[in-house]
């Protein structure tokens, strides 16, 4: 297949090597002028995957029409508060016989909306059968080092989703299929926002039990919003649910687990973000989640109270305690 991949960043230049080892052949688009040149030239992603070699036969453009004209399928892996404003470059494209795949997880600020809802919204000619969404426990950095990783790519038709699961997958990185487009897509988004409470959590140090409370009941959480905006309820008991909460709550390589972490320990949520070069997209869609929980009606406690640390500068241990000191209920 010609594909086009849409970002640049670590996730975005892992999949590119992912799918030129598995004999595709693949465009990187990189906004920045300089930096493709940098990319082509040097064929090392400095800034967000270093010491990893791209290979030359990956073409680096800096050109977005020229970038997807050809291509049979387009990877869009920009943050998703982004999205927008880059796909708009390319709106009147003809999806006739494309697949628009999406590798970005948060909900756009404002609209609300996940990425494959913005593509719906943005497009002039496409179809949701044209549409696929992949999510899941996956580091780009060990990605990138062929370790061993399981996926979901859900689609609207089985086709499309089953031709998404088959340019991906190899003896490293296995795909699995869904029909669950809203469910894989939420799971992937709301679990940065989990992390962020199970990185304040370590910041402010608690201990195992707590980040295992925060997981646990995070994921209710998570499937209490689901479940409201159409998702399967078994779908976040997969691998974009609890799969990629577990690595984004506990590893190393977090962003959002990392900004959690600092605010913990007492900085602002401006100072931690002005000093990262990746986004953490935890952050911004902590506020789309707060304004969604208020739009439905739905309670996510955790996630009400990382949105006052972060954006209300309220402190993390009187945060907690408002959750240990609620109602006592069911479980369920």
């Amino acid at each position: 297949m010609n594909i086009c991949i849409l970002g640049s960043g670590g996730w975005g230049t892992a999949l590119g090597i992912i799918l030129h080892n598995n004999r595709h052949k693949v465009t990187l688009w990189e906004y920045d002028k300089e930096y493709a040149h940098t990319l082509h030239e040097y064929r090392e992603n400095f800034y967000y995957l270093p010491k990893v070699k791209i290979p030359e036969k990956i073409q680096i453009s800096s050109n977005i029409t020229d970038a997807v004209k050809d291509s049979d399928l387009i990877v869009v892996a920009t943050p998703t508060q982004f999205i927008r404003s880059v796909i708009e470059n390319i709106k009147e494209i003809d999806f006739t016989n494309r697949i628009i795949l999406s590798v970005s997880k948060g909900i756009e600020n404002h609209s609300l909306m996940t990425v494959s809802q913005i593509f719906s919204d943005t497009f002039t000619h496409i179809h949701k059968k044209n549409i696929v969404v992949l999510s899941g426990p996956s580091h780009a950095e060990e990605v990138a080092k062929n370790l061993p990783t399981a996926v979901v790519a859900a689609g609207y038709d089985e086709k499309n989703a089953e031709t998404v699961q088959k340019a991906f997958s190899n003896k490293h990185f296995r795909v699995y299929r869904s029909s669950d487009v809203p469910g894989v897509e939420l799971g992937g988004a709301l679990k940065n926002v989990i992390a962020i409470a199970a990185g304040i959590a370590d910041g402010a140090g608690f201990g195992d039990n707590t980040k295992a409370a925060i997981m646990t009941r995070g994921i209710r959480e998570i499937t209490r919003l689901g479940m409201k905006l159409g998702a399967h309820e078994s779908t976040f008991m997969g691998l974009s649910g609890i799969g990629d909460l577990i690595v984004t709550c506990m590893s190393k390589h977090s962003r959002n687990r990392f900004v959690g972490e600092e605010v913990g320990k007492g900085k602002k949520l401006k100072q931690v973000l002005s000093e990262m070069k990746m986004v953490a997209e935890g952050v911004a869609t902590t506020e789309s989640t707060h304004e969604l929980a208020k739009k439905l009606g739905v309670e996510l406690p955790i996630i009400e109270q990382v949105y006052k640390v972060l954006f209300l500068g309220k402190e993390p241990h009187k945060a907690t305690e408002k959750l240990m000191t609620r109602d006592l209920k069911d479980e369920k």
